[in-house]
């Protein structure tokens, strides 16, 4: 399942608080595609996810704004 994330607009914290309360309701597997315009999100996300050992499968950017696609591995990892 593919759950997105629209954070445009919105700034640090925001980009990062949003993707992980959408992650505590995801299943293994699931991806998450968080849109930001905070450039700081691409940071915040690839630390997140190192930490979390979840995988950053695409960070690209888009007309305006980022499109970070995560997906998600089994809790605890």
């Amino acid at each position: 399942m593919r759950h997105v994330v629209d954070a445009r607009g919105s700034f640090c914290p925001g980009p990062i608080t949003e993707l992980i309360k959408t992650y505590r309701k995801a299943q293994p597997g699931d991806e998450i595609e968080l849109l930001a315009t905070d450039p700081a999100a691409k940071s915040d996300v690839a630390a997140w996810a190192a930490k979390s050992k979840n995988e950053v499968v695409e960070v690209k950017e888009e007309q305006g704004y980022i499109r970070i696609v995560i997906r998600v591995t089994p809790k605890g990892g």
